[in-house]
């Protein structure tokens, strides 16, 4: 199976600054990846830099929201219509911070994710719990509801085409990151989950990547373990060289 490795740049980056990171990024890369799949998700006012800067490029192009409707009266929201003019492949649904700080329920997240299937987009879609949530022995529980909740209606000849990230909350920023062998008995958990909805095969094709402070020093290790099959990466991958190192060492 190939590795998934995310930038998920948040509010970062201007449109200069996106210009300056794939200058740096095709100055150091190696070029020589095989079975590695590198996706960058811009702030949306630095799409169009972006576009621009991996056209004809290996890098594939993600959006961090996007809206459940084709288009209306929806303030400050992006449709999928807007992400396709600049060949965005994949949206990043139901991260933690949109839950935390805009209120997105796992009903909302639902929408959004079959809205990105019905455009021919892939889901990335961030499941995860809080270290309240953990100390208590809570954590494959919340999982498993957060998975249920947002793949409701999912298809199953759909199911393979979402990419399952696995962000405890805990590691998101931190500085921490789940010890290698947590995150793959968490992970092993939500491919557990997956059969049981979706079936063994089903199950065994699904990309669940890893999120919450990964890093150049950490991805080998936790990239070794059996159902890690990438990378979902923050502040690392605003830096090019260590994005870069991230990828190599996956």
């Amino acid at each position: 199976m190939d590795k998934i490795i995310a930038a998920n740049w948040k509010m970062n980056m201007t449109s200069v600054q996106t210009h300056k990171f794939f200058r740096e990024f095709k100055k150091k890369d190696s070029k020589k990846r095989i079975n590695k799949i590198v996706i960058v998700c811009p702030p949306f006012a630095s799409l169009p830099a972006a576009a621009k800067d991996t056209k004809g490029e290996r890098i594939k192009l993600g959006s961090q929201n996007m809206h459940f409707e084709k288009k209306g009266a929806f303030t400050g929201e992006i449709s999928a219509e807007m992400l396709e003019e600049y060949s965005v492949e994949f949206v990043i649904v139901g991260h933690s911070e949109r839950r935390k700080y805009f209120k997105e329920s796992s009903k909302i997240v639902n929408k959004k994710l079959l809205s990105a299937l019905k455009n021919s987009m892939v889901p990335i879609l961030c499941i995860g719990e809080n270290e309240k949530e953990r100390k208590k022995g809570n954590a494959k529980k919340v999982v498993e509801k957060q998975l249920r909740e947002c793949l409701a209606k999912v298809p199953e000849g759909k199911m393979q085409k979402i990419i399952i990230a696995y962000e405890p909350i805990w590691a998101i920023g931190t500085g921490k990151n789940a010890e290698p062998k947590d995150a793959q008995e968490m992970h092993a958990e939500i491919r557990s989950i997956i059969s049981r909805i979706f079936g063994k095969d089903t199950a065994k094709k699904v990309f669940i990547i890893y999120g919450g402070s990964v890093k150049p020093e950490n991805a080998g290790e936790l990239g070794r373990m059996k159902d890690i099959n990438g990378f979902l990466v923050g502040g690392a991958s605003l830096d090019a060289g260590s994005f870069i190192k991230i990828i190599d060492n996956a």
